[in-house]
C-alpha cells in the first residue's frame, strides 16, 4: 500500500510541471494533456487538474490559439493556421473566431510572404506552378494565390 503523502507529492509534482509549461508558453488544453501524459502522469490525475486551471483561467484554448496565430501569421496562411491548431486539439468555433479576425490581412501576408522568396514575377508556366505549390504549402487558399500571381503579373505589365 503507497503511503499517503506519496498522492499528494506526485499531485505536487503534476502541479508544478503543468505550471512550468504554461510559464514557457501558452498550451492548448489537448497539448498539455498530451505533454503530461509523455511525462508518466495518469490520465485520471491530469483531467481534473487541467479543469481547475480553467478554471482559474490559468489555461486557455482561446488564448492559446490568438498566440499561436499572432507567432505564425506572418509566415502562414489562414489554411495551414487552421489546420494546426486542429492538430492541437482547438475548437471549430475557436479557430473561426480567431482567424476571422485575420481574414482581411490575408492577402498582404501572402504577398509578403512571396516577395521574400521571390520578389520578381514568374517568366513562365513551370516557374508560376513553383510560385503557386510554395504558397500553397504556407497555406493561402487559391484565391489568395491567384491575387497575389495575378498582381505580379500586372506589377510586369
Amino acid at each position: 500500500m503507497p503511503e499517503p503523502g506519496a498522492n499528494v507529492a506526485q499531485a505536487n509534482k503534476l502541479r508544478e510541471r503543468a505550471l512550468g509549461l504554461l510559464a514557457r508558453r501558452e498550451h492548448s488544453r489537448v497539448e498539455l494533456s498530451r505533454k503530461l501524459e509523455q511525462a508518466g502522469y495518469p490520465v485520471e490525475e491530469i483531467r481534473p487538474l487541467l479543469d481547475a486551471f480553467e478554471d482559474k483561467k490559468w489555461l486557455s484554448d482561446q488564448r492559446f490559439a490568438e498566440s499561436y496565430v499572432a507567432d505564425h501569421r506572418a509566415r502562414a496562411g489562414s489554411v495551414k493556421l487552421a489546420y494546426d491548431l486542429r492538430q492541437r486539439g482547438v475548437s471549430d468555433a475557436i479557430i473561426a473566431c480567431v482567424l476571422g479576425d485575420n481574414r482581411d490581412t490575408e492577402l498582404e501576408r501572402a504577398r509578403s510572404v512571396w516577395q521574400k522568396k521571390f520578389g520578381t514575377p514568374p517568366n513562365d508556366a513551370a516557374e508560376t506552378a513553383r510560385h503557386i505549390r510554395f504558397l500553397q504549402s504556407r497555406g493561402f487558399t487559391p484565391d489568395i494565390i491567384r491575387r497575389v500571381i495575378r498582381q505580379s503579373d500586372d506589377a510586369i505589365s
